[in-house]
Formats: structure tokens, C-alpha cells, sequence
């Protein structure tokens, strides 16, 4: 196994199951950070039904890919419903809550505006 320079809580060079690398107990929202820098930052979550993250913005465009089960977003007031396999983008600034519509995971990637 090589040791990553840049990215954290995930073994090189080897073939993982990534929704298989984060779970909710009840009652719970969990996540594990992958990468964490001034440019970008990668998080898997793992959200029990019915459990959420409260309304919140970014600096930065945040994409969620859905690895398992259906997420409600809401993203400035409306409402996205997403399941396995697809993407939805939160543009930086814009208020925005996850919620699970169901026992779900996601990959959350932000991408940061260049520092000035």
C-alpha cells in the first residue's frame, strides 16, 4: 500500500467499495473525510432515514453523488430528490439542506474558488 500524500482515511492503491467505507447507525449522520484542502474537499456521509444537516451555504460548488438510497436536497428553497447513481450540484452561496428521504449515502465534493 502506498502512502497518499494528499488524501486521508483511504488506503492507496487499492479497489474499494466506496459506500461500503462509511455507515449510520440509528439516529445518526456519519461521514469520513478523504481530502481536505484550500481547493477542494471530499466527504462520504452515510444519513440514517430521517436524520438531516441543517440549512447551511458554501463558498464553494458542492456536487453529491448518491452512492446508496434517496436523499431530499433542498437547495434555496426547493426541493431535489436524488437516488443511486445520480448527481446533484449546490452552487456556492446558496443555502442548502440534506435530509434522508431514506437510509442513504452520498459522495460530497466541493470545489473552492482559487485564493486571492
Amino acid at each position: 500500500m502506498d502512502t497518499l500524500q494528499y488524501m486521508k482515511n483511504i488506503p492507496g492503491e487499492t479497489v474499494l467499495d466506496l459506500a461500503g467505507m462509511v455507515e449510520a447507525g440509528p439516529g445518526q449522520v456519519v461521514s469520513r473525510t478523504l481530502a481536505q484542502n484550500p481547493a477542494v474537499s471530499i466527504t462520504l456521509f452515510a444519513f440514517d432515514q430521517g436524520e438531516e444537516i441543517s440549512t447551511h451555504a458554501s463558498h464553494g460548488d458542492a456536487m453529491v453523488t448518491v452512492l446508496e438510497g434517496t436523499g431530499k436536497f433542498t437547495i434555496d428553497g426547493m426541493e431535489h430528490i436524488a437516488s443511486k447513481g445520480q448527481i446533484l450540484v449546490m452552487p456556492a452561496g446558496k443555502p442548502h439542506a440534506v435530509y434522508g428521504q431514506e437510509a442513504f449515502k452520498m459522495l460530497l465534493v466541493v470545489v473552492f474558488p482559487p485564493a486571492e
